[in-house]
């Protein structure tokens, strides 16, 4: 495994293991996570732990094309159960996704460092949140990086405080990211959750080949 010292740089994606594990320590610079990002990576550790750097194969991704809305979505929808903004409040949404209990999950990875970071990505236009509300209250969302340049939009997490919220914000985002001529979702590993929303795994290098770059 390798263990990265401060400024230098990530070894070759191909290093990964089994697991998707690519290196432990470094820094969480600017610079880095948006090299990290641009290149496949991403980091994924809670406060117990060093930083660790991911690029699993294969990796879970929704081309917007494949989305899929059942029925009892559909009539959400119609009925315009929720309201959807962007951008509106990206730090309440990205402290939400830290705050949620999640069933088989102790604590969370989106520690402070990631909190502060993150949000000086949204200040540079790079990270982006969708907020979902009912009767003026944040009941859902979710927030991630969106490589413009290469359209595509890199998840990370979401909450709901309602049933269906994240899911109908969700649905929202992709939408508009397919108008906006985004070509896949990048949902990192795989859960039932999002192979229920149209999520599908393809090989790291073909996924590398989205964000023009190699293994």
């Amino acid at each position: 495994m390798h263990y990265l010292q401060h400024n230098e740089k990530f070894p070759p994606i191909s290093e990964a293991d089994e697991q998707g594990l690519l290196a432990i320590g470094g820094d969480m610079s600017i610079p880095r996570l948006i090299y990290a990002y641009n290149h496949g990576i991403f980091p994924w550790y809670d406060a117990s732990q060093p930083l660790l750097w991911w690029s699993p194969d294969p990796r879970m991704v929704l081309f917007p094309d494949k989305l899929k809305v059942s029925k009892s979505m559909k009539q959400l929808f119609r009925k315009e159960t929720f309201t959807v903004t962007f951008n509106k409040d990206f730090r309440a949404v990205i402290e939400s996704c830290a705050e949620i209990r999640r069933d088989g999950q102790h604590g969370t990875w989106i520690t402070q460092e990631i909190i502060d970071c993150f949000g000086d990505l949204h200040e540079l236009n790079i990270a982006h949140s969708v907020e979902v509300w009912q009767d003026d209250n944040l009941v859902g969302g979710l927030y991630g990086i969106y490589l413009e340049d290469k359209k595509i939009f890199c998840g990370e997490s979401m909450f709901t405080r309602a049933s269906n919220a994240s899911k109908y914000g969700f649905i929202s985002l992709v939408r508009k990211l397919k108008e906006d001529g985004v070509k896949l979702i990048d949902c990192q590993v795989y859960t039932q959750h999002l192979e229920s929303l149209g999520a599908e795994e393809i090989s790291r290098n073909e996924f590398l080949s989205y964000l023009d770059v190699s293994a």
